[in-house]
């Protein structure tokens, strides 16, 4: 599938409520690199997202993928310091019976803990995500004053499902304290564009959900391979994409996105060229 399957809205670097957008950037630049500087501190909260490793698609080198991903983590941490690493789901590629391998094999050889949520390729439910890595299909996590909110947005034959709306608003409400909320669903639940009908999520009740609470600041997702930046629903409410590590189509490149809460609350998130892949936004004319 190409990278160029469709269009797609260009936001460039902006500045919205609570969030900073810096450029991409070479994760394995030199320490004299001016972000790299920048990086280094006192966070409150310092977490990458990775999404779409597509565990053996066929014709794909997967478990090249998987190796540097675990290796692009895993000196993220050693440099800068991560508290955690978050993996958007599609795992695998139709092959929920190799997620106890991916698991065993790759995700446990991280250097931080990490959380997962199902992908639409994962063909995955509550019954196997619980069995594999010890927690449903839909959870929250805290870190002091900040949670996390996961959720399933496909089922076992790779539909497209909103997610349990029920189980977000009990999650929202509960947090609703929190300075900070992040929700993580691998499918977007919202449509920017006529063509989109197939590729991503409907769901007004989910989007209403994130608007109603102030302290939900963003909404991150993998599944589209060719996105890597922010788009907004609402006056301004960020939905960030993290481009992929996986699979055959997409960007270019193979990246993650990290994410930086600094003490006074003020937050920070930017993706990774990891592959350090110097093509983008490439074209064939004529």
């Amino acid at each position: 599938m190409s990278s160029t399957r469709r269009k797609f809205i260009k936001t460039g670097i902006a500045g919205i409520a609570g969030i900073n957008l810096l450029p991409a950037i070479n994760s394995f630049a030199s320490t004299g690199n001016e972000i790299t500087k920048r990086m280094a501190g006192d966070f409150k909260l310092r977490f990458a997202l990775v999404s779409d490793g597509h565990y053996a698609q066929p014709e794909t080198d997967s478990d090249t993928f998987y190796h540097n991903m675990i290796g692009w983590m895993n000196k993220e941490h050693q440099d800068n310091h991560l508290d955690f690493v978050i993996v958007n789901g599609d795992l695998v590629h139709n092959r929920p019976d190799l997620l106890p391998k991916v698991k065993e094999t790759y995700l446990d050889k991280l250097a931080v803990p990490y959380y997962t949520i199902p992908g639409n390729h994962d063909f995955a439910d509550a019954a196997i995500w619980k069995n594999v890595f010890g927690y449903e299909d839909k959870y929250t996590v805290e870190h002091g004053d900040i949670g996390l909110v996961f959720a399933n947005t496909a089922n076992t034959k790779g539909e497209y499902v909103c997610p349990d709306n029920k189980f977000l608003k009990e999650s929202f409400e509960k947090f609703k304290n929190k300075a900070i909320v992040f929700a993580v669903l691998h499918i977007a639940p919202h449509q920017w564009l006529p063509e989109e009908k197939n590729i991503f999520l409907d769901c007004a009740d989910t989007v209403e959900l994130l608007h109603a609470y102030p302290n939900i600041k963003a909404a991150f997702h993998g599944h589209d391979h060719s996105l890597d930046g922010i788009r907004y629903t609402g006056k301004r409410f960020p939905h960030l994409f993290d481009s992929h590590f996986g699979g055959n189509w997409g960007t270019d490149y193979k990246g993650y996105r990290i994410v930086e809460v600094g003490q006074n609350n003020k937050i920070s998130t930017y993706q990774v060229n990891a592959s350090q892949n110097p093509k983008l936004n490439s074209n064939i004319l004529g």
